[in-house]
């Protein structure tokens, strides 16, 4: 597999490490008076999709970026590769 990254052009998917799915950008506010449940969750549940998903993986044998790559569980077809600090941005941004 392929992975287009976005700083340094196509590169091997054996270049990468696989670190789940890209929802742990979204980290709970430890201030909620819900922390406790809401990290519980952050930390054990996890979906396990067919189709599209959102991925965190990490440039291990490269530059060391972390990177959310939007792929098919089902064909391994990527739709789209971004710098995960960009997508947290984002998502902070949006609150």
């Amino acid at each position: 597999m392929i992975i287009d990254h976005p700083l340094l052009g196509p590169r091997d998917s054996a270049e990468f490490t696989y670190l789940g799915d890209a929802r742990l950008l979204d980290r709970p506010d430890p201030q909620s008076e819900t922390a406790a449940a809401e990290f519980h969750d952050y930390g054990y549940i996890r979906d396990n999709p067919a189709g599209w998903h959102e991925e965190l993986w990490f440039h291990e044998a490269g530059d060391r970026s972390w990177l959310v790559v939007t792929r098919n569980t089902l064909t391994h077809e990527i739709r789209e590769v971004r710098l995960a600090r960009d997508v947290a941005r984002e998502r902070r941004a949006k609150g």
